[in-house]
């Protein structure tokens, strides 16, 4: 079966089971091998820029142009996939549905769409076990799950022992500028990690806040991880956040647990490594009980220090 990918998530479900898509997003890029297939579609946005410019940029794609995404109409056609896979989680993140199914029609191919809209861990089980039986790669499926399960299951327990006071209240914000905290999954994540998650539910969809609400809200910790950045992007764009008024006034600056974290890879990429992420997050929040990540995943930010810090050997 020829299976293409516009979703990164996707991808790496792909690879997982055992499946190399014929065409990819052009921020496929995991596993690395994935770099190197033929690219589907175009984005409208310089991704190297701060927050702010960004999201000036993809209002004015959605005005100028409706979307931020354009499909590559004869590169579609000449890998010409049975499926493509797509989501529908946010039109911003990657290409939707619609754009998708209008794509086909136009390049003239015969494939089905296969929509992923994963919000919770459950819905990254049931996707992979759904890719699984699209793919004939239903064995393999069960056993991926399952050893994720396992994994969730092994957190889980040890953050079971962790008395209700000792579970630090967390905001995780997956954009700067404007702010926005991390539903979805993160919520999950982050109480499976031993925390608190007080500004969204597990499944709300990302949204743009008010800085009065999380001063409010006054986490114990935050971690920036916006939608697409690395580590190193996220050092030079996070005066966004930490120059608001008050920052320094959150208990989570005031004790130092202020982090920055890979949201490229880990926090907004709702795909198996998501599991890697949870294990990522409790060793953040409870360091006594849980491996810390490393460097390049996610790390401490000097509050009252230099803003940005190389990482340690």
């Amino acid at each position: 079966m020829r299976v293409a990918s516009l979703l990164p998530s996707a991808t790496e479900i792909c690879y997982a089971l055992g499946v190399e898509p014929v065409g990819v997003s052009h921020e496929c890029d995991w596993p690395p091998e994935a770099e190197d297939l033929p690219t589907l579609d175009r984005s409208r946005v310089d991704p190297d820029q701060d927050s702010a410019a960004i999201n000036e940029q993809v209002a004015q794609a959605e005005q100028e142009h409706g979307g931020v995404y354009e499909i590559d109409l004869d590169t579609l056609a000449e890998v010409d996939p049975d499926v493509v896979v797509t989501q529908g989680v946010c039109d911003v993140c990657a290409v939707d549905t619609l754009l998708v199914q209008d794509a086909i029609a136009q390049a003239g191919v015969d494939a089905e769409v296969l929509t992923t809209d994963v919000h919770s861990l459950d819905d990254l089980y049931a996707d992979i076990e759904r890719f699984g039986a699209v793919f004939d790669r239903e064995e393999r499926a069960a056993e991926l799950v399952a050893d994720l399960r396992e994994r969730v299951a092994a957190v889980r327990e040890r953050t079971a022992e962790i008395d209700p006071d000792d579970r630090p209240s967390v905001a995780v914000f997956d954009w700067l500028d404007p702010v926005m905290v991390a539903g979805h999954w993160m919520p999950e994540l982050v109480d499976a990690a031993g925390g608190t998650y007080p500004m969204a539910d597990t499944g709300d969809r990302s949204t743009p806040r008010e800085w009065a609400s999380v001063r409010e809200a006054d986490p114990d910790a935050v971690v920036a991880a916006p939608c697409g950045f690395g580590i190193d992007q996220t050092f030079d764009s996070v005066d966004e956040l930490i120059g608001r008024p008050g920052f320094e006034d959150l208990e989570a600056a005031e004790s130092g647990r202020v982090y920055v974290m890979d949201g490229h890879y880990f926090v907004n990429r709702p795909g198996p490594r998501l599991v890697d992420t949870l294990e990522h997050l409790a060793g953040l929040l409870h360091p006594d009980r849980f491996d810390a990540p490393p460097d390049d995943v996610a790390r401490e930010l000097p509050v009252d220090g230099p803003m940005r810090e190389e990482p340690t050997a």
